[in-house]
């Protein structure tokens, strides 16, 4: 398998869980913690699935404390003075996305450092791909460890619980409300992967693949899954597999009809035998849309079952998408060739 990395540690925060082992037995129990906020549509409350941090953090402030969260649970037992040998790739909200905090890629980072109390690496980036993020960040990641880094952390933060964002999505009739049950309800919060190179054990990614989906959500063109098919394929050759080898699938859909129409016409246009049983996770259903988050969100819930046993194998795809039309996919295996 063509430039194979290990995944070693990860963090995550969200709504049900503000580290990834309680997230993912939340995520795993089927748990949601929706709350109403103070956003009100049409007389009712919008409901969001929202970090309990301390009263009054908010906006860009909040970006920073989740992101060091999952970043400090990611790298415990590594001391502080380590991290500076450690690039971050951070992921965030694409830049045309309505509500997207202002500058983000000023000094995010920065600020990160300034919370944590560390440096990290001098290759260090910022990430604004949305959805996507944590496909282009892995594949990223790769380079800088084929270029001789040891360690390579992905990091993402994200909010959708913000007003100009909700106004924006309930302008386009996508928030889940009781008038409409084709939306998502909004969410937050954050994640961070290390990355290290394949030592033939614990959770690797073999295989990467994006494309284009031209019928995208806004579009008028009829769906027929092709940029997401033509992701899915490119990810199964490059890690040497076949959609049959794979033994389930996580994915970053968050409630809208036409992510899951997508997701099954891209599975049936490359599955050559019939499966018994190929589940579909996805873990908005707990925590919500969460933008960049997503992906790794995705990641950390299939890692985090392989490694306890509860998952349905040790093969598992992470699929992703945005709205303007972008589709990545990766291939994962854990303790096993």
């Amino acid at each position: 398998m063509a430039g194979m990395i290990g995944i070693t540690r990860s963090g995550l925060v969200t709504s049900v869980g503000l580290t990834a082992p309680s997230a993912c037995a939340a995520m795993r129990a089927r748990l949601a913690n929706p709350t109403t906020t103070d956003f009100v549509s049409a007389g009712e409350a919008v409901l969001a699935h929202c970090i309990p941090l301390t009263r009054g953090v908010r906006g860009r402030r909040k970006h920073v404390v989740m992101a060091a969260m999952a970043i400090q649970e990611c790298l415990v037992g590594i001391e502080p003075a380590q991290w500076e040998k450690i690039p971050l790739l951070l992921c965030v909200a694409e830049r045309d996305r309505p509500g997207r905090l202002d500058g983000l890629e000023r000094d995010l980072i920065d600020s990160i450092e300034q919370e944590v109390g560390a440096r990290f690496g001098a290759d260090s980036a910022m990430v604004p791909e949305g959805h996507v993020a944590a496909a282009m960040a892995l594949l990223l990641a790769r380079r800088l460890i084929a270029g001789g880094h040891r360690q390579v952390l992905i990091a993402a933060v994200d909010s959708y619980v913000n007003w100009p964002t909700l106004a924006a999505m309930l302008a386009a009739d996508r928030l889940l409300t009781s008038r409409n049950s084709n939306g998502f309800m909004p969410g937050e919060g954050a994640g961070a992967l290390l990355a290290e190179p394949d030592d033939g054990g614990d959770v690797r990614c073999g295989g990467l693949g994006f494309a284009r989906e031209p019928a995208h959500i806004d579009s008028d063109t009829p769906l027929r899954g092709d940029g997401l098919a033509q992701a899915i394929g490119a990810a199964l050759a490059e890690s040497g597999s076949t959609l049959e080898q794979i033994d389930f699938r996580v994915g970053d859909m968050s409630g809208e009809q036409y992510y899951f129409k997508e997701a099954s016409l891209a599975i049936s246009r490359l599955l050559r035998k019939p499966k018994e049983r190929f589940e579909l996770w996805h873990p908005a259903d707990c925590i919500g849309e969460t933008g960049a988050v997503a992906g790794i969100a995705s990641i950390v819930m299939a890692s985090v079952a392989c490694r306890k046993g509860y998952a349905p194998g040790h093969r598992f795809l992470a699929h992703m998408a945005t709205d303007d039309g972008r589709r990545a996919a990766c291939v994962f295996h854990y303790g096993v060739s």
